[in-house]
This record gives C-alpha cells, sequence and structure tokens, in this order.
C-alpha cells in the first residue's frame, strides 16, 4: 500500500540522517500524516516507540564507529550526546556494555537492524466498524499539555484520569453531556495545525461553566470502532486498527483529534468506542 512505502520512506530518511536531529515533524511530512499520528503508528508497527528505534539505531551504529577505532568524544558528539557521561549511560542501556569494554575480546554487543515495513495478510478475527461524517462540535471538560514525544504521556494522561476521578468530576459532565453524542471523552487534540497538544477528559456539550474548560473538534470524517474491558483493551484494539484495519480499508488518517468514548467509564467491564479522523487514500499524499 501507498502508506506502507511512504513510512518506509521516512524510516530511509532516519537511516540516513542518524547523526543529525531527527524531529517527528519532518517524518510527517514525508508519511503524510501528522506527527503525533506518525508516532502512534510507528509504536504500533514497530513494536517500540520512535525515540527507543532512534536510541537503539545510534548505538548500532555507535558501537560499529568505536570498533573501527574512533575515539569514545567524536562518537558521542556525532550522535547528539553533549557529555561522554550521558553518551556512555545510552550506551550501556542498549549493549549492556560501557564503550570501555569494546577495547576487550568477545565483548558481545545489541545490534538492532534497520526496519522495514511491509503489509503481511493473516487469518484474523473480523473487526467491527462504521464509517461518520460528523459536523464541528465543542467539549466541555478538564486538560493536561501533551508531549511531543508519546513516552511521556503514558504517565501524564492516566493522572488526569485520577485527578477527574478525585475531584468527582466525572458525574458534573455526565450532567452537561449534550443527548447527541453520549459518552465521557479522551480528546487526544494533536496535529500538525497547532503547536500546544492536550487532552481533555470531556463531555461534548453546548455548555461552558466557568470552572472548566472548552475544545473544538473541527468537522471530520471518523472510522469508529466498538469494543469493551479495560485501559489494555483499548490499547490492542488502536493495535488491529493500525496493523490490520488501516493498511488494506481503502483510508489514512487525517488531520484531527483521537477520541476515546467511554460508556460506562471507571468500571473494569467498560464499553468504549475509538474514533479515529480519516480521509479516503487517494487524497492523502506527502504535504
Amino acid at each position: 500500500m501507498e502508506w506502507i512505502q511512504r513510512f518506509n520512506d521516512a524510516l530511509d530518511y532516519i537511516e540516513a540522517n542518524l547523526d543529525q536531529e531527527i524531529r517527528p515533524e519532518d517524518l510527517a511530512v514525508i508519511s503524510g500524516c501528522s506527527a503525533y499520528h506518525f508516532q502512534r503508528i510507528f509504536t504500533y508497527l514497530a513494536g517500540m516507540s520512535l525515540s527507543e528505534y532512534l536510541r537503539r539505531r545510534r548505538m548500532s551504529r555507535a558501537a560499529a564507529d568505536l570498533q573501527q577505532g574512533q575515539r569514545v568524544l567524536d562518537v558521542s558528539l556525532k550522535y547528539g550526546y553533549q557529555s561522554p557521561t550521558a553518551f556512555n549511560r545510552a550506551f550501556q542501556a542498549v549493549h549492556g556494555a560501557a564503550p570501555s569494554a569494546l577495547k576487550q575480546p568477545g565483548v558481545s554487543l545489541r545490534f538492532l537492524p534497520p526496519l522495514r515495513f511491509q503489509l503481511v495478510v493473516k487469518g484474523v478475527e473480523p473487526m467491527e466498524y462504521r464509517i461518520e461524517i460528523k459536523d464541528s462540535f465543542f467539549v466541555t471538560g478538564i486538560s493536561c499539555p501533551m508531549s511531543h514525544n508519546l513516552e511521556e504521556n503514558f504517565s501524564v494522561i492516566p493522572q488526569l484520569w485520577q485527578t477527574a476521578a478525585a475531584q468527582g468530576l466525572l458525574p458534573q459532565l455526565i450532567e452537561l453531556m449534550d443527548t447527541s453524542f453520549k459518552g465521557i471523552l479522551g480528546v487526544a487534540a494533536c496535529g500538525d495545525l497547532q503547536k500546544d497538544w492536550r487532552y481533555y477528559i470531556a463531555v461534548a456539550s453546548t455548555q461552558h461553566p466557568e470552572h472548566l474548560e472548552r475544545f473544538q473538534v473541527p468537522k471530520n470524517t471518523w472510522a469508529v470502532f466498538p469494543g469493551a474491558g479495560g485501559p489494555q483493551d483499548i490499547q490492542q484494539l488502536e493495535q488491529r486498527i493500525v496493523t490490520e484495519w488501516l493498511p488494506t480499508s481503502g483510508y489514512e488518517y487525517a488531520q484531527g483529534p483521537d477520541l476515546e468514548v467511554y460508556h460506562s467509564a471507571g468500571s473494569e467491564a467498560m464499553t468504549f468506542e475509538v474514533w479515529i479522523p480519516v480521509r479516503p487514500a487517494e487524497e492523502a499524499g506527502p504535504r
């Protein structure tokens, strides 16, 4: 598929620039989606985050450079580390040995080869989904800033849900909920068109109490996937969307926030929906 090829083009860019700063925004331009969605898709396809992949590839290259006789200081600067101490920590975290150990014979190293993505068709369970076109609407709730490094958000977002529960916010939001769109929403407002990424716990509502925040979700086409269970089930569903549904769906990610719609938030057996903004594949392309 064309979008798989564009992701491989982004991998080629990474390989050619491991000794330079690599920004998710630059990779997003090559792949034809937002920086947020590029990182999410990459994590699900690669089985590791983008930042972890960059660390491992750079340390794989660094080990080869050191074996060829280059100095630790030169190699650390080459791969963006301002001090040998920081480089040593990163090198040891990947290889399990310090750079100085390479002078000893028989030292084991951990080499990560360059990735290449390909579509593999396999027998899996059917996925239920629907396509919805929804006009712009407002949500009301609370939010927290999101890092452009998605790894850091794995702790930030759960903390916001804990805060909402501790403050008794969810029952308040339910009282404000519009009947046209029911459910507690998790809104990842992230995209190339906005510098400040934020995550909202909110409901669709025309009301805006002073103590709560407001965000306008733009008009979009959405692919909607129902599910049930806990947080791990949501992550598994999102992974299946990217690895099983998206490659052959005829759609690609579009600009717009991701939505999680919780119909029974706080329950271990909650029901939910994952909404992803999409556009027909023929409309997509490098921007």
